[in-house]
């Protein structure tokens, strides 16, 4: 089992970017393949990119791909995600994951969540 914390958001304008960032700790980063995932009040968790342990695989949701990017240090256990030109429709609670199936988009398959941390994008 291991324990996360997502830090890094905040409010911003369209256009604006942010770097969220998520702490990895208990057992080994690169042991997991690690991903984030959004949520909107009153809406489905949704997929935003995945990252295997390594990090050099990765995907990427079409509603974010070209302007989000997910990366790692696994020296520091930390998990990263890099917002930029961010739209109204991208506020939401973002989460952090882990778990052991590959580059997985299905929230169940992720067994170690953190808190979640709050973005929200003003027009």
């Amino acid at each position: 089992q291991v324990q996360l914390v997502e830090t890094g958001g905040g409010l911003v304008q369209s256009g604006d970017s942010l770097r969220l960032s998520c702490a990895v700790s208990g057992r080994t980063a690169s042991s997991y393949f690690m991903a984030w995932f959004r949520q909107a009040p009153g809406k489905e968790r949704d997929f935003v990119a995945a990252l295997s342990g390594s990090g050099g695989s990765t995907s990427t949701a079409e509603s974010v791909k070209g302007r989000f990017i997910i990366s790692r240090d696994n020296a520091k256990n930390i998990l990263y995600l890099q917002m930029n030109s961010l739209k109204p429709e991208d506020t939401a609670v973002y989460y952090c994951a882990a778990g052991r199936i590959f580059l997985s988009r299905t929230p169940s398959r992720y067994d170690n969540w953190g808190q979640g941390t709050q973005v929200t994008v003003s027009s």
